[in-house]
């Protein structure tokens, strides 16, 4: 092994200059600029030929530098040249002359003076590294001729291996990590190994951008060429009075345009994109962007109508047709109609269908629509939670598309179409804005009329459009989108208009999916009723169908394995549904469920239709505490306390004995505890039920009941009241006692279901007391005061 020190290392402590970034190698020249002030002051005291340390930074944006931001290993330079620039300043020219390691700081003003030691450059095999760097030399020479010539030569030779391996590496033009790593190696053999390796990165570096550039350039003469084609052929067809537009598509793309009859704002934006699109060439991605636009300005019915009819009698037929009952409903929509044609204004109406699922809110739409003579479309918002659902994207984007309303109206080709709008309480806000604020724009016939979809941006009319919009929870619609619509509400059906819409429309719909004749399945309107009543407990018909289809398809499999001999005629009656569907799934509870005192009826409202509930107490030794449980929300809380109030306030007067209050506690459960339940209108149930556990009365079995109770006794009306009578109907419950103000309600319920229920309207809790408990003797307690047990006094009965 043979060491090498130049005998140029000055004595401690020397002039020290740190770099903010490269590295000056050991026989390399540097030039640099100086503006540092430590760095200045040290070249205004040396001169040229001066002998000083280089180290590089570690980190390049640190100003003042210690010990510990330097590298440790630095090149001893030369000072070739010094030059003043203007900014007071100077430029340098150093030489390196040898390595050394750096191991202290003696002063850092006026600048910086270091303390080290020379390192001494080692070689453990001169032969093999006289081989390196011959072999390193001609690697740099391919590298050079490769990049034409710019990378420089290497001006040492191989009889200096260290210093081949130095210059190689000054010339790459490394990063400062690695540059530092190439000077921190002592070892000549492991230096030329490492520089080897740095060169052939960059060989392969150098392959890779060859090769994108040689891409880029064929690319560029492609596309070059091929415009040269065009033109020649664009010349060629002129000069045999060929099309002179050349290009078919782009001519066909023009007649869509003019035939659209766009408005001026909407041909000067196809006027300005089409000059665009025939300056490009085919292939561009712009072009396509461009066409596709184009492609939507011509396919909009900015012009087209349908040809609508405006026949209210013709409208009323198809609902009649396609929807059984939904008396209310149908007038509504007719009024609508008839104001249209009245006035003959093409403008739209915007209409909200609420009720349960399955009465048929998206059917009404069809039917509209086909009664109007007018193309249908329907979007579904369910789950939707990103603006641009409604209003597009903007063509910045990659892959952008036009909102769901501008694709509507694109799909049916009219203006005038009817679009439904379903299930527009499901809309949810996300990170990409809230939906039902941009449905805002669209649903206010004072605003859609210039609708502008953020793809499209062109103002669009929409005032011509019958919007219909179907919800089943209006509670989860905005304010501000709700004032924008006429709510329609649709409560359910009667179990008699289910009769009459399965055998209208389900059983024939069934039998034709399954291929079955209408001479071999029929159902009896018992049957229909039986299943309605004792297979269902729905407010609409999804559940009724499905039962029929389960009939339906076991006679399929009958009529499947008969031969023709054996064929035979099915007539499905009340006794053989069970054999089909199994045992009953619904049956009334209530005389059960009332059959000890202290259980009352109750009706409730929910999203998907009105349903009862039963309200339990039960007393126990204690000391008056109340406790409630089923999962009650405030308002229901309150309204049990202030039940408990009021029979504790007229126990005397309601016959209930003292020390029952004082030395029991009383407990109200709601059965379906895994259900949360809310609202006011359970008052009047809680306070019948308290009464009736503590007085040993029992509830009449056949008596449901509604509305809110305050401190004073008062019953106080209630929403809801259709769907809840029509809940209390399908439970097999006969009488229904109401707020006495609610009476008004009684014209929205079917006259059928009128006919066949008693009603008893209340103004304060002795009338509910007198009409719900059963007498006194029947349970051997205590009477209701006499101002509160006659019916005929103290109630209004509607039968």
């Amino acid at each position: 092994m043979t060491h090498r020190t130049d005998p140029v290392m000055p004595r401690s402590p020397f002039a020290l200059l740190p770099l903010r970034s490269g590295t000056l190698f050991p026989g390399t020249t540097l030039t640099l600029p100086v503006g540092r002030t430590r760095s200045v002051a040290l070249l205004d005291d040396l001169g040229a030929r001066a002998i000083l340390g280089v180290v590089t930074q570690r980190d390049p944006s640190v100003t003042d530098p210690g010990l510990g931001d330097l590298h440790e290993v630095g090149t001893l330079a030369r000072i070739v040249q010094v030059e003043r620039t203007r900014d007071r300043g100077y430029r340098v020219v150093l030489e390196g002359l040898s390595r050394f390691r750096l191991t202290g700081i003696a002063r850092s003003e006026p600048y910086w003076l270091a303390e080290g030691e020379a390192l001494e450059e080692e070689t453990a095999d001169a032969s093999e590294a006289r081989l390196l760097a011959q072999s390193l030399k001609q690697h740099v020479t391919e590298l050079a001729a490769r990049n034409g010539g710019s990378l420089g030569t290497v001006q040492a030779d191989e009889t200096d291996p260290g210093r081949v391996a130095d210059q190689v590496a000054a010339l790459l033009g490394l990063p400062s990590q690695k540059e530092v790593e190439v000077l921190r190696e002592a070892e000549v053999g492991a230096r030329l190994r490492l520089v080897a390796s740095l060169v052939a990165e960059a060989r392969a570096l150098n392959d890779i951008k060859s090769k994108i550039d040689q891409d880029v350039r064929r690319e560029v003469n492609r596309s070059q060429r091929d415009a040269l084609l065009r033109e020649q052929i664009r010349a060629m067809k002129k000069e045999i009075g060929d099309e002179p537009d050349g290009d078919s598509a782009l001519a066909a793309l023009k007649k869509k345009l003019d035939d659209a009859e766009l408005p001026e704002e909407a041909r000067s934006v196809a006027d300005r994109e089409l000059r665009r699109l025939e300056s490009m060439a085919g292939q561009q991605a712009e072009a396509h962007v461009i066409r596709t636009y184009l492609e939507l300005i011509a396919d909009l019915p900015w012009s087209k109508r349908s040809a609508a009819t405006d026949d209210v009698d013709a409208v009323a037929r198809q609902l009649d047709a396609d929807h059984a009952g939904l008396d209310d409903v149908k007038k509504r929509i007719l009024e609508h109609m008839a104001v249209l044609k009245l006035t003959g204004s093409g403008r739209g109406t915007i209409l909200c269908l609420a009720g349960p699922p399955g009465v048929g809110k998206t059917s009404l739409g069809q039917s509209i629509a086909d009664a109007t003579g007018r193309p249908f479309v329907r979007i579904s918002l369910g789950g939707v939670r990103d603006e641009a659902e409604i209003r597009g994207h903007r063509r910045t984007y990659v892959g952008a598309l036009p909102g769901r309303v501008i694709a509507a109206l694109k799909k049916a080709r009219a203006r005038n179409a009817v679009v439904l709008l379903d299930e527009i309480d499901k809309l949810t806000s996300g990170w990409g804005g809230s939906p039902e604020a941009a449905l805002l724009e669209v649903l206010d016939p004072e605003q859609n009329k210039t609708f502008t979809d953020h793809y499209l941006e062109i103002p669009f009319d929409l005032s011509e459009v019958l919007f219909l919009c179907t919800a089943n929870d209006l509670g989860a619609i905005s304010a501000p989108l709700r004032d924008r619509m006429e709510i329609i509400e649709l409560q359910g059906y009667t179990t008699e208009e289910k009769v009459q819409i399965a055998r209208q429309h389900l059983v024939p719909k069934q039998r034709k999916e399954h291929a079955i004749p209408e001479e071999v399945l029929t159902f009896t309107d018992e049957a229909l009723r039986t299943i309605a009543r004792d297979y269902t407990r729905e407010a609409g018909v999804r559940q009724l169908t499905r039962e029929i289809t389960r009939i339906t398809r076991a006679v399929a499999l009958e009529v499947a394995r008969a031969t023709d001999q054996t064929l035979a005629r099915v007539v499905v009656d009340a006794p053989d549904v069970a054999k089909y569907l199994g045992r009953a799934k619904f049956f009334s509870e209530v005389a059960e469920r009332t059959a000890a005192p202290g259980v009352a009826t109750g009706l409730a409202w929910t999203p998907v239709g009105g349903d009862i509930l039963f309200i339990e107490t039960s007393r126990m030794p204690g000391r008056g505490a109340l406790e409630i449980t089923g999962q009650l929300g405030d308002v229901m809380k309150e309204s049990a306390r202030a039940a408990l109030t009021y029979v504790r306030s007229h126990a005397e007067e309601l016959g209930v004995p003292t020390d029952a209050m004082e030395k029991h506690d009383v407990h109200i459960h709601v059965p379906a505890g895994a259900v949360p339940k809310d609202g006011p209108s359970a008052g009047v149930t809680m306070f019948t039920a308290l009464t009736s556990l503590l007085t040993g009365r029992r509830v009449r079995p056949d008596t449901a009941m509604t509305g809110e109770c305050t401190l004073r006794g008062k019953v106080m009306p209630v929403g809801g009241i259709k769907a809840k009578v029509l809940a209390a109907h399908r439970a097999g419950i006969t009488r229904v006692i109401l707020p006495a103000r609610n009476e008004r309600d009684l014209e929205e319920i079917p006259t059928s279901v009128r006919e066949a229920m008693e009603f008893i309207f209340a103004d304060d809790m002795r009338e509910v007391l007198a009409a719900a408990l059963e007498p006194a003797g029947n349970a051997g307690d205590v009477l209701v005061p006499p101002a509160a047990t006659n019916d005929n006094a103290t109630a209004r009965t509607a039968a």
